[in-house]
């Protein structure tokens, strides 16, 4: 099934269920008017929820409305966590080949990861807020899961059974920012501003064959100003995936039913051709575009975003459909 959450005025907003082709919708009122409440009671609720989905589809829900992505919040507007692993080594090679910098061996062992904030996430079309663009506005095209209880200990197998949803993510980075944190030796804070997610979260079943073993078997198309710069396949080089990433929080601690976890930016290898490497799929993230640059030609020739410019971010299945409805955001200037 696929649940939103529309704007009425609240911090957590109120619970819709989405048909499969995204054309209509049905507030879940009479079931759960949150999406935390159904994570926490995921399996009394969520079957009510299902029966609701399949009678949107058959075209028999009596309160049936056109389905609009612009009065959404994010699925989860608030959670109890953000996580966002780095699940992509391949991003992680390229800037720091771009630095001259060698990847430590257990990068390949062991996720990267840290905490963000999740107590106030961007709709996906919201304008993305920002004060100074000096800052090195940069978007990052991401899928996400939300969890149900995931306790201490638990294996990445047992991690999976854990997930509920999934999402697209925009986990908005001010690079700028980001390497005076780094050398406080603490991590990011201030460099990662709220993220934005689709306006949609699926269950897992939505993606038919293409969920595999923890990874999402389909193309992340990113348009930066109605530009195509990336169509970025997200499951095939996806080094940890999310059972891996879910697995890793728990190792100290228990994942609380409402925790979000982030893949980190999709990334695909370099392709040879005619002596010179190629990265025909794209890029999710300008950052990795100017690593690409520095690698090539000794120096980056992209700028990070400007006000104005406009970022679509957007997953399609098999049957040619959207999955997830798209992140469709323009940056805009704080105030």
């Amino acid at each position: 099934m696929k649940l939103a959450t529309y704007k009425d005025g609240s911090r957590d907003g109120q619970l819709v269920v989405v048909s499969r082709d995204l054309s209509t919708a049905h507030y879940a009122t009479g079931i759960a008017a949150k999406l935390q409440q159904v994570l926490d009671d995921w399996g009394f609720l969520s079957p009510q929820l299902q029966d609701l989905y399949e009678t949107l589809n058959s075209g028999k829900a009596r309160h049936a409305f056109p389905f609009d992505a612009k009065q959404c919040m994010a699925p989860l507007p608030r959670a109890y966590q953000w996580a966002d692993g780095s699940a992509y080594i391949n991003h992680v090679e390229l800037v720091r080949l771009a630095r001259n910098a060698t990847v430590p061996d257990n990068y390949y062992t062991e996720p990267l990861m840290y905490q963000g904030g999740s107590d106030d996430f961007l709709g996906p079309c919201d304008d993305a807020p920002f004060i100074d663009e000096a800052w090195g506005i940069d978007f990052e095209a991401e899928v996400a899961v939300v969890t149900g209880d995931v306790p201490m200990g638990s294996s990445p197998e047992q991690a999976l059974d854990g997930i509920r949803l999934a999402m697209l993510a925009n986990d908005w980075s001010l690079r700028h920012l980001i390497p005076d944190e780094l050398a406080k030796s603490f991590g990011f804070f201030q460099s990662k501003p709220a993220t934005a997610f689709s306006p949609v979260a699926v269950t897992l079943d939505e993606f038919g064959g293409a969920w595999q073993g923890g990874k999402v078997n389909l193309t992340l198309q990113a348009q930066w100003n109605g530009r195509t710069v990336g169509m970025c396949d997200a499951g095939q080089e996806m080094t940890f995936h999310f059972g891996q990433l879910i697995a890793h929080i728990c190792k100290t601690r228990n994942v609380r039913a409402g925790s979000i976890v982030g893949s980190g930016t999709v990334s695909n290898r370099a392709v040879e051709k005619d002596g010179r490497k190629e990265w025909v799929k794209g890029y999710s993230c300008i950052a990795e575009k100017r690593a690409i640059e520095t690698i090539l030609d000794g120096k980056p020739s992209t700028d990070y975003m400007k006000f104005g410019d406009t970022i679509r971010l957007e997953m399609k299945g098999k049957d040619g459909q959207s999955v997830f409805g798209a992140i469709d955001q323009k940056v805009a200037k704080r105030g």
